[in-house]
């Protein structure tokens, strides 16, 4: 583990899988999963480094409210981590607000990433709204979400790891106040409109895989298939009887999709 200081003086924390130089960023809000894709990739030869965005412990708290910038700041962080490790490009992986994090990066910093690996990535149609799920449970606006996940049929080993993670997020402590306080909406909620959001996606030229599952609520297949359409070099790849926390249901799988994807992308295991 290690921590990086911005410009601004925030404090960015990482965590850090495997080594060598085949390289993926990683960013969330609070702690990364400790059993879960990344560290499927760092089984595969991959360095990962798992950074906590700022205003989630145990990056620093902030109390500045970045309006319809925040995304912008979260992608501008990651280019911070890497300059700061002297990293140039690099594969970015990012699962949900994280992969929200990823559509910035290849709007604002396209020449830093090498791919894009998105799982359950979106972006929400803006015609829907820009308020985060998590700031609409945190205000009362909806009691509780959507099932994030179907049951899993016929399935113990998947079953063992579903278990082993909720042990894990009930072990977490609760957030603190000033967590809860942040609300960084949604991806790309400076377009206006989802003609505009779909034209930025229509100008992204990095290689992305989407990685989503077909039981989904939050990132549906409608809309993965949207996006989809709208990137000019991008593979999709949808699960069946999977939900929005396919990437800790399903981390080997995925881990073994985006291995391949890379590899072929960009000749990793052998000589183009």
């Amino acid at each position: 583990m290690g921590h990086v200081v911005t410009n601004d003086g925030v404090m960015l924390h990482y965590e850090e899988y495997g080594e060598g130089d085949r390289i993926i960023l990683s960013a969330q809000a609070g702690v990364f999963y400790p059993h879960g894709i990344h560290q499927a990739l760092a089984d595969r030869g991959y360095h990962v480094f798992c950074m906590t965005l700022r205003g989630f412990a145990p990056s620093s708290y902030v109390s500045e409210d970045y309006g319809e910038a925040w995304y912008d700041v979260f992608a501008g962080d990651v280019v911070c981590l890497a300059d700061r490790l002297g990293i140039g490009s690099f594969f970015y992986l990012g699962a949900s607000h994280g992969a929200g994090v990823g559509w910035h990066l290849l709007w604002k910093h396209a020449k830093r990433i090498r791919a894009f690996i998105a799982i359950v990535p979106g972006p929400h149609s803006l015609e829907e709204g820009v308020m985060s799920y998590r700031q609409m449970l945190l205000q009362g606006i909806i009691s509780a979400p959507p099932p994030f996940d179907p049951p899993i049929d016929n399935d113990p080993e998947r079953e063992k790891r579903r278990e082993a993670w909720h042990r894990w997020l009930e072990s977490l402590p609760e957030p603190d106040e000033r967590e809860k306080q942040v609300d960084y909406g949604r991806p790309l909620m400076s377009c206006g409109t989802e003609k505009k959001l779909r034209e930025v996606l229509a100008s992204m030229n990095t290689r992305t895989l989407i990685l989503g599952g077909i039981d989904d609520p939050i990132s549906t297949p409608e809309l993965m298939m949207r996006t989809a359409k709208c990137l000019p070099h991008c593979k999709l790849v949808i699960y069946a009887n999977c939900g929005h926390n396919i990437d800790t249901d399903m981390p080997e799988e995925l881990a073994e999709e985006a291995d391949r994807f890379l590899a072929h992308t960009f000749c990793l295991n052998s000589p183009c």
